[in-house]
């Protein structure tokens, strides 16, 4: 599994507060320099990086000269506004030193479980890969609420790791990995070095929901690698004081804890697909799309004869013959309306169809499975 670590190519990294700003006191300069010098080098050996950045709250307490984080959630939304400032300027100033343009993305709850938004979120991360640039991913704390926080970024690589399909989650901690029990109050406590991200005994070693905090928040990892396994993502939790604890974990070094899952990224997201039974509408296909669909290739707007059902960018969509039987399914680049309108037509007529022009495909072969 660890070798599986070292061949993958896309990894979201997450590091915590306490490294970030050395443990509330301030931005930690040094950790993200050496952060940035890190994944330069991983960068260089053709990985592709997402990182997922706390600290805009802490950053922004020492900004406003504050000792005791506030409990007023309008106290900790102008805190993050002020220190998101700082955590970006940061992460800017320390990535151009090694050759990185990086960019700031800010998520809340909604934006993920909404589709379109969702879509759009995965849309502009992709673009920014392809562009070479990396995303530094934070919640946004200036505009969310009780009712709608992630509580802890931990979860938030979890979902970026779901959302990108990314091979591997790598969590920075200031712990050395999961712990058969508290080793600060357990001395007979063992590391656990490897172990199934569903395993649910991993629960219990963290702690439990009622005492996370006591053991650094262990119990968010475990259950962020739960969920990141839902999409075939591995997960490493390793200690961010570890000289080079990034680049030795993404070369499957034996370091921290790997909770792996047990499907592939895309047979994942396939089965998933496979087992919707919610379809939102179908696309009548021509022999020729039902062919490239066989063949492994995308569905183009050209290849549909008929479109039927309202549903809108992101529905899952079944992909069926003139007689009505269903060859395949997958998710739609595209609303019903706008399918309509390009549906039958070549890929270079869409943007003048539509007025813009969003993807090529009306669904792309690795969001679509055949039955």
């Amino acid at each position: 599994m660890r070798q599986e670590i070292a061949n993958a190519r896309r990894l979201v990294v997450k590091v915590g507060s306490a490294l970030v700003t050395s443990n509330g006191e301030g931005l930690s300069y040094a950790f993200i320099n050496d952060c940035a010098r890190q994944i330069a080098t991983l960068r260089a050996a053709g990985k592709e990086i997402l990182l997922v950045s706390s600290g805009a709250i802490a950053a922004g307490m020492q900004r406003l000269g504050w000792a005791t984080r506030p409990h007023a959630m309008h106290d900790l939304q102008a805190a993050a506004a002020v220190g998101q400032m700082g955590l970006a300027q940061a992460y800017d100033t320390t990535f151009a030193k090694h050759g990185l343009q990086v960019a700031q993305i800010l998520l809340t709850h909604a934006d993920l479980a909404d589709r379109a938004r969702y879509l759009n979120a995965r849309s502009t991360l992709h673009t920014l890969l392809g562009l070479g640039v990396t995303p530094i991913i934070n919640e946004n704390d200036t505009v969310v609420t009780d009712e709608i926080k992630f509580g802890d970024n931990d979860t938030l690589g979890a979902l970026v790791a779901n959302l990108v399909e990314a091979d591997a989650l790598i969590i920075l901690t200031d712990q050395a990995g999961l712990y058969t029990a508290d080793p600060r109050r357990d001395a007979t406590a063992t590391l656990i070095t490897e172990g199934r991200a569903d395993d649910k005994q991993f629960e219990a070693m963290a702690g439990g929901a009622g005492s996370g905090i006591s053991r650094g928040g262990m119990i968010t990892k475990v259950r962020a690698a739960q969920r990141a396994a839902k999409s075939g993502a591995h997960t490493m939790i390793v200690s961010g004081h570890t000289p080079d604890a990034l680049i030795a974990a993404s070369q499957g070094t034996a370091i921290g804890t790997l909770l792996y899952a047990t499907e592939s990224p895309l047979a994942a997201r396939k089965q998933w697909l496979a087992d919707h039974l919610q379809l939102a509408g179908s696309f009548t296909l021509d022999e020729g799309a039902i062919k490239a669909l066989i063949a492994g290739r995308s569905l183009l707007p050209v290849g549909v004869t008929a479109v039927a059902g309202e549903f809108g960018r992101g529905a899952v969509i079944a992909c069926c013959t003139s007689q009505g039987q269903e060859v395949a399914r997958g998710l739609a680049n595209y609303s019903s309306v706008e399918a309509r309108r390009i549906a039958g037509r070549g890929t270079q007529e869409i943007e003048a169809l539509l007025g813009y022009l969003d993807s090529a495909e009306l669904i792309h072969r690795d969001n679509l499975i055949l039955l």
